[in-house]
């Protein structure tokens, strides 16, 4: 099942600009009453209007499985999979992470990271998107707009395997 959720925001524009701030991702990972518990996985990357991927920020797997066996549910985040990761060798240095508990969790990234920095001004959305083995799948997107003129923020909220999610540039 496929669950797309979308809140809009927009910023005022600006000739030129540098993203000098930091991009915070928050987003709770519920616990959920399932006779089989895998952590999910999670892909949260930035895309552009036409669909394309701008920048993946987090790729969280089971890093640690023998062999690079986590790599093989990555696929399970199927949108993420489709625009970059066919094309991605993972682990991606800087970009792959472990799978995270239940829980809030919290994702920051410096403004020279990725290139986000580098994007040009217009408009985009972060994506997030969450896949579990032997359960669902939700994405969520938060639409923004750069430049970012002060503190930015946007939130949306998924509704089996992710809860809140929110997008912070300050």
């Amino acid at each position: 099942m496929k669950l797309t959720h979308s809140l809009a925001l927009t910023l005022p524009l600006a000739s030129s600009w540098a993203m000098a701030a930091d991009l915070t991702v928050k987003f709770e990972l519920p616990q959920l009453n399932v006779a089989e518990y895998h952590k999910p996985y999670v892909a949260a990357w930035i895309e552009r209007p036409d669909g394309s991927v701008a920048s993946t920020l987090s790729v969280l797997y089971d890093v640690k499985k023998r062999d690079n066996g986590g790599t093989k549910w990555v696929k399970d985040l199927r949108t993420w999979w489709r625009k970059a990761g066919r094309d991605a060798t993972l682990p991606m240095d800087g970009v792959s992470g472990a799978t995270r508990p239940a829980g809030m969790q919290t994702l920051t990234y410096p403004a020279a990271r990725n290139g986000i920095d580098k994007l040009p001004a217009g408009d985009y959305k972060l994506v997030l998107e969450v896949a579990r083995e032997a359960g669902g799948r939700e994405v969520v997107h938060l639409p923004f707009t750069l430049p970012a003129k002060g503190k930015v923020e946007a939130k949306a909220a998924g509704k089996e395997e992710v809860g809140a999610v929110s997008l912070a540039i300050q």
